[in-house]
This record gives C-alpha cells, sequence and structure tokens, in this order.
C-alpha cells in the first residue's frame, strides 16, 4: 500500500472559502440525494475518515472529493427506475464515469482526480484498497454499516429499495454484516471505532428477536 501522498491529514487548518471546490460539492450531492436521507452518508463518512487519518500522512483533498461522489449511482435520478435495471445496476462505475466532469467543473485539482477516482473504485468492502485514501475511506464506509448507524441506515432502506421488503430481510442483511464485516477493516484506529458499533448491532438483533420471535415478518 503506498501510503506517501502530498498532503498531510490537515482538514482541521483547511480554509474552504480557498477550496470552494468543497463547498460546491457538498451542495451538488445535498440538491440530488434521493431519498433525501441518504444525504447524511456523506458527511458522517468524511468525519469518519478524519477520524480514522488523524496521525496519518495522505492527500484529504482526494479522500473528501472520493466520500462526496462515491454514491452518486445510488441517488434517485442517477440509478435506473426499472426494477430488472437497478439489480444489475453498477453504481461504482455510474460514480466514476460521472465524476471527473463533475470535478473538473468544480475546479477540484486535475491531477488528483485519478486519485478520486481510485477511492472510489474501491471503496465497498470485498475491495482490495491500494491506497491509503482508498483505505481510510473504504475502513469508514464499513463502520457506516455497523453500529446505531448502521442498523438505521438499513431500516431506512425498507420500502425504497428492493433488497430489503420485510423487516426479516433486513434483520438477515444485518446479522451478514455483522458476522462479516468487522473482519474487513484494515486499520487499527477503524478496529477500536469498530468495538462499541458491534456491541450496539449485537445487542440490538439479540433484543429484536428475543421481542418478535417467530413473528417479525
Amino acid at each position: 500500500m503506498n501510503t506517501m501522498t502530498d498532503t498531510t491529514n490537515t482538514t482541521d487548518k483547511k480554509n474552504t472559502t480557498d477550496q470552494p471546490y468543497r463547498a460546491a460539492l457538498e451542495t451538488y450531492i445535498a440538491t440530488h440525494a434521493k431519498p433525501t436521507h441518504k444525504f447524511g452518508h456523506q458527511p458522517r463518512l468524511y468525519a469518519l475518515t478524519q477520524q480514522i487519518g488523524h496521525g496519518l500522512t495522505y492527500d484529504d483533498d482526494v479522500v473528501f472529493a472520493a466520500v462526496w461522489l462515491h454514491d452518486l449511482g445510488v441517488f434517485i435520478g442517477h440509478r435506473p427506475e426499472d426494477e430488472a435495471a437497478l439489480k444489475t445496476w453498477d453504481h461504482v462505475a455510474y460514480a466514476i464515469e460521472k465524476a471527473p466532469a463533475l470535478l473538473t467543473e468544480f475546479c477540484f485539482p486535475e491531477d488528483k482526480i485519478p486519485a478520486v477516482l481510485e477511492v472510489i473504485r474501491t471503496h465497498q468492502p470485498h475491495d482490495k484498497p491500494l491506497t491509503i485514501e482508498a483505505t481510510i475511506a473504504r475502513d469508514a464506509d464499513i463502520l457506516e454499516q455497523l453500529g446505531a448507524i448502521g442498523i438505521t441506515r438499513t431500516l431506512a432502506k425498507l420500502g425504497s429499495d428492493t433488497r430489503f421488503e420485510t423487516f426479516t430481510e433486513a434483520h438477515t442483511a444485518l446479522k451478514k454484516h455483522l458476522t462479516i464485516l468487522p473482519s474487513q477493516l484494515q486499520l487499527e484506529t477503524s478496529k477500536a471505532l469498530a468495538t462499541p458499533r458491534i456491541a450496539i448491532m449485537q445487542t440490538f438483533l439479540d433484543t429484536l428477536e428475543a421481542e418478535a420471535g417467530p413473528n417479525l415478518y
């Protein structure tokens, strides 16, 4: 993994007026994130990358841009409306296709665009990140699928996501997340952040099963 980048994580020292593309990216996603609840994932994810990346050397501009654009293809208006097409939809390929033009429009540094695309390309749990920026973003995205936020995001998809049409299907997905995702975290800080989230999710699932029994539906 390449840990040599040209920008140290100094986000707390950054002045967004000197980087107008940050505000432009936030505004664009705020406008296009549909259903509306999908907007919260981006700022939460970026906050997690700052926690995970504390003390590491990486390009925060790359992480920021990738975090805000990585899920563009899951928004209504960007993803297919047809259910059959949606089942085979590659939202990552879509984001990679659309990101360069958007970043150029927002005056993002052109030489950093390939690195942003690499983060987007490898942000999912089954991917193998090749850069420190991609590793940080992927770990953060995994953490977003655990704990109270992971539970909330999964249940919010009921009725709007063909994968989760019943509580039982959402319950199955949460159990899978709890079983598989923690072991896929790569950075020690990420693993530490995951510990309370794992406990919260396990408690929720145990309580849900106790209360609903065989009648969850």
